[in-house]
């Protein structure tokens, strides 16, 4: 499970750079940068999985990547299916933790609570830029603050 997560968090890498590859080509460079860090923030997830697998004394099985749709009918439609996702990783996050509490695997439970937090964040994150876009869909004055914000996001390793 632990290696299927990792390869899931790679695909999500891959996923995210689709969206920002559809933004870059509508022209919104800073919603396509906002979906770059958030790539280069998936694929740092799947590297904490594959470091974990290695300090357990197994091997991390890098599988084949699925290629994700790039396809989107809008700027809300890309964040919409991002929320969609991550709502899919947190329901396999909580079954990873699920059965780590069941086969009692303390350090699994514990790595995990990590991610369990994180998910918390990442839909929260997402579900606010979703309330905004509505908010200022009509406005392209504030449609443009709301890409100039967005596009000043930067992925830091964290600690």
């Amino acid at each position: 499970m632990l290696n299927d997560q990792m390869n899931y968090e790679f695909y999500s890498a891959h996923a995210y750079l689709a969206a920002a590859a559809y933004c870059s080509n509508e022209n919104l460079d800073g919603f396509a940068s906002f979906f770059l860090a958030q790539s280069e923030e998936e694929r740092f997830h799947a590297m904490k999985f594959y470091q974990f697998i290695i300090d357990l004394g197994q091997r991390a099985n890098i599988g084949q990547i699925e290629a994700p749709s790039g396809e989107f009918s809008s700027l809300l439609d890309a964040f919409e299916k991002s929320l969609a996702h991550e709502k899919a990783v947190t329901r396999r996050i909580y079954a990873l933790a699920d059965k780590a509490l069941d086969e009692r695997e303390h350090a699994t439970m514990t790595f995990l609570n990590w991610f369990i937090e994180e998910q918390v964040e990442e839909e929260a994150s997402f579900d606010a830029i979703i309330q905004k876009i509505k908010r200022v869909e009509a406005d392209s004055n504030a449609f443009y603050m709301l890409e100039n914000e967005l596009g000043k996001r930067t992925f830091t390793k964290p600690e």
